[in-house]
C-alpha cells in the first residue's frame, strides 16, 4: 500500500515532457506506480489507514533540484565582499576572513544554505569545503541530500595529512546514510600540483569515490597553467588520472577547444552563471557549443553568488547564451530544463526521473499566481517567471521538507544562530593566509 499519491497532476519530466491528468503513488522514498487519472480512480478517492492523498488538480509534479556546485558554509559570508574583482574577493576578503572561521561558523553557515536550498527546491547539493564532518551533520539532521568533498590545498602545506584526513572522513561517514555521500575534494590545479592531483585520484580510486574540483575558472588561470606547466588545466587533469573518476567540475568556464576530447562520460560541470557575472569573469566558452559539454547546474557560495537558487542560475545561464550568442532561439526551454536535471546523473541518489522505482525527491508547483499566469508553457513560466513561492511543496525520499509554502525546520533558530556568528566573524576580522588566488 502506497504511503502517499498525488493525484491529477501534471507530470513535468526530467525531459520537459509534460504528462497531464496523471497520479504518483509513493511508497518508502521511492515512486511505485504512475498511471492516468481515469485508472483506478475509484481507489485512490478514500485514503487507506496511513495513507495520504493529495488532489494536484491544477498543479505541476516534477523532480527536485540539484545544485551541484556550492560552499554551503559560505552563506555565512554572504554580502561581506562586494563589488570587487576576483583577486581582491580571494585575497583581501575571503580566504583571510575564513582563515578564523570556526567549526561552530562552518554549522551555522551550512544550516542557513540548507534552509535556503530546501525553499528553493534543492534535493540535493554538492558542497566543497573544509571541516566537512560539521557540513554532514546538518545533511542528516535536515533531511537534504548532499555529496560532500573534503576540500584539499596543495599550497597551505601538509597535503599528505589532508589526504589522510580526508580519507578518514570519508571512511567515517560514507554509508552512515542513503542521502550521503562524500568524495575527494582538491581544491583546484592553480592550488595543488600536478602530483598532488594524482596522489589524490590515486587515494580516491582506492577508495572507491569520485572527485569535485574548481577547474579553468578564468583565462589567467588557463595561461599560468600553460606558462608554469606547459600544460592546460584540462590536460594536467588527463595526465593526474582525475578524468578516469567521476568528477564534478566546477565551473570550467574557460575550456578551450582542444580539450572538450577530454572529457569523459563521468564528468559533469557545474556551471555557476551569476558568479561569472558579479566577479566579471568573462565570456569564458561555455555558451559556444554547449550541447558538446555535460553542462549542469551549480551556484557556488552565496559569498558570490549570494543566492542558493539553482533555477536562478539556469535563467540567467539561458538568458546570457541568448545575449552573447545572438540567437534568441539558442538555449530553448527544454534543454534548459535538462540542464537542471542533469545533476541528478552526477550525484547516483537515484533521483532526478518521473518513473517507477525512482526516488521520490519531487517538487509540486503552483504556478497560478500573478507573475506566472496565463500558463500557455508551464517550462517558461517555471524557468523565466517563478521561484521559491511557486513551489508550494517539496519531498525528499517520500517525506515533506517544504509543505504549503513553508520550510518544515525551526528557520528562526537557524537565523538566529547565523546572525550571531556574523557578528563574531566581524569582530575577529581578517586573518592571515598560505592562499592565493
Amino acid at each position: 500500500m502506497p504511503d502517499l499519491i498525488l493525484k491529477n497532476a501534471s507530470l513535468i519530466d526530467e525531459t520537459g515532457q509534460i504528462l497531464p491528468e496523471s497520479n504518483v503513488s509513493v511508497e518508502n522514498g521511492l515512486i511505485t506506480h504512475i498511471f492516468r487519472s481515469a485508472e483506478h480512480e475509484s481507489s485512490i478517492n478514500i485514503p487507506q489507514e496511513g495513507e495520504e492523498i493529495i488532489d494536484c488538480r491544477g498543479l505541476f509534479v516534477s523532480p527536485g533540484f540539484v545544485n551541484l556546485h556550492s560552499h554551503s558554509p559560505m552563506a555565512i559570508f554572504r554580502g561581506i565582499a562586494e563589488d570587487v574583482d576576483a583577486d581582491t574577493w580571494f585575497n583581501r576578503d575571503i580566504w583571510p576572513y575564513e582563515s578564523k572561521m570556526t567549526a561552530q561558523d562552518v554549522e551555522a553557515g551550512a544550516m542557513l544554505a540548507i534552509m535556503e536550498m530546501l525553499d528553493n527546491g534543492v534535493c540535493a547539493f554538492a558542497d566543497h569545503y573544509f571541516m566537512s564532518d560539521r557540513i554532514c551533520q546538518a545533511v542528516l539532521n535536515t533531511g537534504i541530500r548532499a555529496d560532500i568533498a573534503p576540500t584539499l590545498f596543495g599550497m597551505t602545506g601538509g597535503f599528505e595529512e589532508q589526504l589522510d584526513a580526508a580519507a578518514g572522513l570519508i571512511d567515517q561517514w560514507n554509508n552512515q546514510s542513503q542521502r550521503l555521500a562524500l568524495r575527494m575534494g582538491p581544491h583546484s590545479p592553480y592550488t595543488c600540483s600536478p602530483q598532488q592531483l594524482k596522489q589524490t585520484a590515486e587515494r580516491a580510486a582506492s577508495l572507491g569515490v569520485g572527485l569535485h574540483m574548481h577547474v579553468s575558472e578564468t583565462a589567467e588561470q588557463v595561461k599560468k597553467s600553460l606558462i608554469e606547466y606547459g600544460q592546460t588545466p584540462f590536460q594536467i587533469l588527463k595526465d593526474a588520472g582525475c578524468l578516469d573518476l567521476p568528477l564534478i567540475v566546477a565551473h570550467g568556464l574557460w575550456i578551450r577547444d582542444e580539450e572538450r576530447a577530454l572529457i569523459e562520460k563521468d564528468t559533469h560541470f557545474a556551471v555557476c552563471p551569476k558568479t561569472y557575472m558579479k566577479l566579471s569573469c568573462g565570456q569564458g566558452t561555455l555558451w559556444q557549443n554547449p550541447r558538446e559539454l555535460p553542462l549542469c547546474i551549480g551556484t557556488d557560495g552565496a559569498a558570490s553568488s549570494n543566492s542558493l537558487s539553482p533555477l536562478e542560475q539556469a535563467s540567467l545561464f539561458a538568458l546570457a547564451g541568448k545575449f552573447i550568442t545572438g540567437d534568441p532561439e539558442s538555449f530553448p526551454l527544454r534543454e534548459v530544463w535538462q540542464m537542471l536535471m542533469k545533476g541528478h546523473e552526477a550525484l547516483g541518489f537515484n533521483s532526478g526521473r518521473i518513473a517507477e522505482g525512482a526516488a521520490a525527491d519531487l517538487l509540486i508547483w503552483d504556478l497560478n499566481d500573478i507573475h506566472t499566469m496565463p500558463l500557455y508553457n508551464p517550462l517558461a513560466s517555471i524557468l523565466y517567471s517563478a521561484g521559491k513561492q511557486n513551489i508550494r511543496d517539496s519531498l525528499i525520499a517520500g517525506s515533506f521538507v517544504k509543505r504549503n509554502g513553508k520550510v518544515l525546520a525551526d528557520t528562526d533558530a537557524v537565523r538566529r544562530e547565523a546572525q550571531y556568528r556574523a557578528k563574531d566573524i566581524l569582530k575577529r576580522g581578517r586573518g592571515e593566509t598560505r592562499l592565493v588566488f
